[in-house]
This record gives structure tokens, C-alpha cells and sequence, in this order.
């Protein structure tokens, strides 16, 4: 019986000698992006296999954990920021230099940025329903003094980062005449939810005839339900540019693992699984790899974006003019 024993100890030890050495990549993700249906499990099984580690994700907003949390932090790397958080996460000190050089040719800005690495991008733009609505505005003022009587649901900029692109998108826009525009605007709002989830749920069964989002959404109804009647709204005076971002945190345990992982966000094999599964447009991947849906969507005639000082300058002002003018 010893011996057996001894046998089997011997059979099992480099299996458990394994285990303890294997390491672990921890992730702050967004919800969205580690459910099933995001991207997060397959790129989870693909990096996986390349890096003979194990990758843990942990869910909720990545920023805010982060902030909690300080140097004491479990996460090894950040994914699903925006653009117009990167000032509040760069104040904490806590994230490192990528260490390689990347160009991003399909993202519509420049982007140089040694220490946030864009993964997918977006327009932000309003869904609306084209049974209900023909011949839609083609301009924020259009839009707010347009007599038909439909909804619109949007998110809160205090809680949403497409809440918070949305005035930031008008005010770059109209400057002091923002508040103008949100005054007119208002009798438009059914509802001002949270989440981007909450707002697109009440849209998508049919409690409004619109809804902030972003142009890739009409993608996803094109090709995943074969549905061709929710559009994305072109507007003339251009569209903000929404990037979701990944970092990695200052950290000498992992250090290797964490590059490894920020070299994959650029490749093939992850860019590849963002279209269909976050249904955003990838940083660098060739459009003629996209689906032919993504190929085939609405495009404005020019981007908007602010970078992350002026965004910091203008979202309290911003922030203010439009919730008075909701309250009016």
C-alpha cells in the first residue's frame, strides 16, 4: 500500500508542481466584456494558449476598483476604459509604459499615447427606428426643433461613458449654445437611465423610437438578427470618436505577462474577435478583413474628439448646463 502510494505521488507531483507555477494574469473588466457574448472568453481561450498561464478576469468598472484598491490592487492589466476617462486614471500613477512601438491605421484620429492602448472604437451616434421615423434630422438643431412627437432615451454623464460623450460631443460643437440646444432637447427625453444596458433594452422593445449608442449597434442588429430597420443617425456636423482603452499597472510580478498580453491586443487573433462580439470596429485590423456589415455602415464626414486635458476642462460645465436644462 505504501508503495503505491509513493507511486502515485510520484505521478502526481509534476502535475501539482505545475499548478503552483502556472501564472495568473488578473484583468479589471467591464461586465459587457467578460459576458458570454462579449469578447473576453474567447480572448481569454486564444491568449491562454500562447502564454501557458491562466487569465482571471474580475468584473465591475475597472477605474473605479482601481481607485480603491491603490498599489494594493490585484489587477495586472485595465481593458474597457474610455478616452475621456485617461486624465482621472493617469492622476493615480499606477499605470506603466507600453514598451513597444504600434501604429493604429484604421482608428481616426492619431493616436500616441505610450501608456493607454486603444483595443476598438466607435462612433457615438443616436439608433433610431426607421419604421417610425422617415426623413430623420441631420443636425442637433434639427433635432431639437423637430415637431414630431417621438422619444429619445439617453444615458447620464455621470454614470455613462456614452453619457458623458454625448454632452461632450454637443458642447465641442455648439460651445455656449449647448445649453440651447439641451432646452429644446429635453421635451425629446423619456427616460435618462444609468447604463448604456438599461437605455438600449427600453429602445430595442419598443418604449422609444430612439436611442443614444453608437453606429457599429446598427451592425449588430443587420447581422446578428437580420433586422434592417434600427439605423444609425449621420450627423452633418460630424460624430465623436468613443475608444475603449486597455493599461497595464505598474507591477514587477507578471511584468513579462502583462506585455506579452498588450502586444496581443494589436494582433490578428484579437482583433478579429472584437467586430462580432463587441461590435466596435477594430484598431488594426485591415477593413477588408471586417464583415461586410461593418464595411457597409453609415460613415460621417468627419471625427470629433477631445483629448483629455479640454475634456477635463469642459465635462463639469458641460455636465452642469445640461442637467439644468433637463430640470428646467
Amino acid at each position: 500500500m505504501i508503495i503505491r502510494k509513493l507511486v502515485l505521488l510520484i505521478f502526481l507531483f509534476p502535475v501539482i508542481a505545475l499548478a503552483e507555477t502556472t501564472s495568473t494574469l488578473t484583468i479589471y473588466a467591464p461586465d459587457y466584456f467578460i459576458s458570454e457574448w462579449g469578447p473576453g472568453p474567447k480572448i481569454k481561450e486564444a491568449f491562454e494558449r500562447k502564454c501557458s498561464c491562466n487569465l482571471k478576469y474580475v468584473s465591475g468598472d475597472p477605474l473605479s476598483k482601481l481607485m480603491l484598491e491603490g498599489k494594493s490592487t490585484r489587477a495586472d492589466i485595465l481593458i474597457g476604459l474610455s478616452s475621456d476617462q485617461i486624465l482621472k486614471a493617469r492622476k493615480l500613477n499606477l499605470f506603466d509604459k507600453i514598451n513597444f512601438d504600434f501604429s493604429l491605421p484604421q482608428l481616426p484620429i492619431n493616436w500616441k499615447d505610450p501608456t493607454f492602448l486603444p483595443f476598438d472604437w466607435s462612433y457615438v451616434s443616436f439608433i433610431y427606428d426607421n419604421t417610425k421615423i422617415i426623413n430623420p434630422p441631420k443636425t442637433f438643431i434639427e433635432l431639437a426643433n423637430d415637431p414630431r412627437d417621438y422619444k429619445i432615451i439617453i444615458q447620464d454623464p455621470r454614470t455613462s461613458p456614452s453619457g458623458l460623450a454625448l454632452i461632450l460631443w454637443i458642447k465641442s460643437i455648439y460651445g455656449d449654445e449647448a445649453f440651447d440646444i439641451w432646452s429644446k432637447l429635453s421635451s425629446k427625453i423619456l427616460t435618462v437611465t444609468k447604463g448604456w444596458s438599461e437605455s438600449y433594452g427600453m429602445f430595442t422593445s419598443g418604449e422609444a423610437e430612439m436611442v443614444l449608442s453608437f453606429i457599429t449597434s446598427q451592425a449588430y442588429h443587420e447581422i446578428a438578427e437580420n433586422d434592417k430597420t434600427k439605423t444609425a443617425l449621420i450627423m452633418n456636423e460630424g460624430h465623436y470618436v468613443y475608444v475603449e482603452l486597455a493599461a497595464k499597472v505598474i507591477k514587477e510580478k507578471n511584468k513579462d505577462l502583462s506585455n506579452q498580453f498588450m502586444e496581443f491586443i494589436l494582433t490578428h487573433e484579437f482583433q478579429k474577435i472584437i467586430p462580432l462580439s463587441n461590435w466596435s470596429f477594430p484598431v488594426n485590423l485591415p477593413e477588408e478583413n471586417w464583415h461586410i456589415g461593418f464595411q457597409n455602415l453609415p460613415k460621417p464626414e468627419k471625427s470629433i474628439f477631445i483629448n483629455e486635458d479640454n475634456s477635463a476642462e469642459i465635462r463639469i460645465l458641460a455636465i452642469e448646463e445640461w442637467l439644468k436644462a433637463m430640470t428646467k
